[in-house]
């Protein structure tokens, strides 16, 4: 099997690495250089990485090429949790393997729903996780007043208000962009967007960084494929 390599992807690429490189110097720069709390640089990299997949779907980009920088993406993520080789996105005081986990889901979801002709999902499975978890972390930890328990991690019903808003928005937006918008989305929108939230609400490790993006564009998937 050959594959091939066009001076059309080469530039698509291009540009996704130059976006990616960026993310990554402004949260490096901000965190090396400013007394900006270690949280907010990790969700910058948090939720501007996750439109990767997105230029990927519109630029489109083929599924070797998006499993192949995730594989990388996860490698450098092993990496950076033994070495502080990335202090922007492992400098919020707890080990995690949530970034692993975060360039895992990727792969998985581009190997799953770029076959299939429908990026969408994936590109679904990774904003819902990207704006909805990285705002909700925001949220709760400055504005949150009402915390709760599950499993010894604590939340805010401020937080998980904002990650079922915010899903439900980018689920509504995503699907209404290539389906256009009928009720029947908006069913979808709201199934898909407290399930997002009920797996977010065990991080445990990080594993919603692969949880919420697998889940939850699969269900919108299954749905998808139920309703309409």
């Amino acid at each position: 099997m050959i594959l091939e390599v066009s001076p059309t992807l080469l530039s698509s690429v291009g540009l996704v690495a130059l976006y990616l490189g960026l993310i990554l110097l402004i949260a490096e720069a901000l965190n090396r250089l400013t007394d900006t709390h270690g949280e907010l640089t990790r969700k910058i990299v948090h939720i501007g990485s996750g439109h990767v997949l997105l230029f990927a779907w519109w630029l489109e980009i083929p599924a070797w090429v998006g499993i192949a920088a995730a594989v990388i993406a996860s490698i450098i993520a092993l990496i950076s949790y033994f070495l502080p080789i990335l202090p922007s996105i492992n400098s919020v005081g707890r080990r995690s393997l949530g970034t692993f986990f975060y360039a895992l889901s990727i792969g998985i979801l581009v190997a799953i729903f770029w076959p299939l002709q429908h990026p969408e999902y994936a590109v679904i499975g990774i904003l819902v996780m990207a704006w909805g978890d990285g705002l909700a972390a925001l949220v709760g930890q400055n504005f949150g007043k009402h915390p709760y328990q599950i499993a010894g991690i604590r939340k805010s019903w401020e937080g998980s208000l904002t990650m079922t808003v915010v899903s439900f928005w980018v689920i509504i937006l995503i699907l209404g962009s290539v389906q256009g918008f009928h009720w029947q989305i908006g069913l979808i929108a709201i199934a898909v967007s407290l399930v997002a939230t009920a797996l977010e609400s065990f991080s445990k490790f990080g594993i919603d960084n692969l949880s919420v993006p697998l889940g939850s564009a699969m269900l919108a998937f299954f749905l998808n494929q139920l309703f309409i």
